[in-house]
């Protein structure tokens, strides 16, 4: 298996403490495979690798919290791969997806261990695509939504930026300004500042150094905050 290949840039950080422990058990030959190696100057940053194999781990969290993984989740998560890794590497990714949805996750470890080595842009996106898993059935259920949020505030996410997330993917009538973590009180001056701030943060190319292929999935989110601007716009006559 091509797990090397896969991780495309070698690991730095994700290859120790509680991350480090599952990948040793979804893939024992790792460590020894001549692809995988590591520098101390790879250790001092993130490296592509390292977003990835966080991505499938909480992922693997996600689809296990409601009790069960469904065939409409797999199935998604296999287009996504896909869509993020490739076609010829997007395999790899689901095998290993299937070996750790066998073990027991460390949530609060793993999501700890990516909150102090990812910035913040990335961690976002991975709140992003964590949502877009637990949707992909058609629902989001109360047991994915609380792994989540746990997720996210052991990441280091602030409950705002958390909720700007979650409400791009459960609809209701203040989800548009939950996005753009203003209150329904707001003037218009404070939706635009508050609009702009936003922009500049899910700017597809604060995810730039993941790779063309994240950034491309962090432009989806990135259009959920205009969707959401444009709304409020819409439903309050302004320009």
């Amino acid at each position: 298996m091509g797990y090397g290949k896969w991780i495309a840039g070698g690991l730095g950080w994700a290859l120790f403490g509680p991350i480090g422990g599952l990948i040793v058990f979804a893939v024992g030959s790792l460590l020894s495979s001549p692809e995988v190696k590591l520098s101390a100057q790879r250790l001092s940053k993130t490296t592509r690798g390292d977003f990835n194999v966080s991505l499938v781990i909480l992922v693997a969290a996600v689809m296990k919290s409601d009790g069960k993984v469904l065939k409409s989740e797999l199935d998604f998560v296999k287009i996504q791969f896909i869509k993020l890794f490739g076609a010829s590497t997007a395999n790899d990714a689901l095998l290993m997806l299937r070996e750790i949805l066998k073990k027991e996750i460390p949530v609060q470890d793993v999501s700890q261990q990516i909150g102090r080595n990812l910035d913040s842009s990335s961690k976002l996106q991975l709140l992003h695509f964590l949502y877009a898993v637990a949707k992909s059935d058609g629902h989001i259920h109360q047991s994915e939504i609380k792994v989540i949020d746990f997720i996210s505030h052991h990441m280091g996410i602030s409950i705002k930026d958390s909720d700007s997330i979650k409400f791009m993917f459960i609809d209701n009538v203040d989800s548009a300004y939950k996005i753009l973590e203003i209150e329904k009180s707001a003037t218009n001056e404070e939706i635009k500042k508050a609009y702009k701030k936003l922009a500049i943060k899910y700017h597809p190319d604060k995810v730039s150094y993941l790779g063309k292929d994240v950034q491309k999935a962090a432009k989806e989110k990135f259009q959920n905050l205009s969707d959401a601007y444009e709304k409020i716009k819409k439903e309050r006559g302004f320009n």
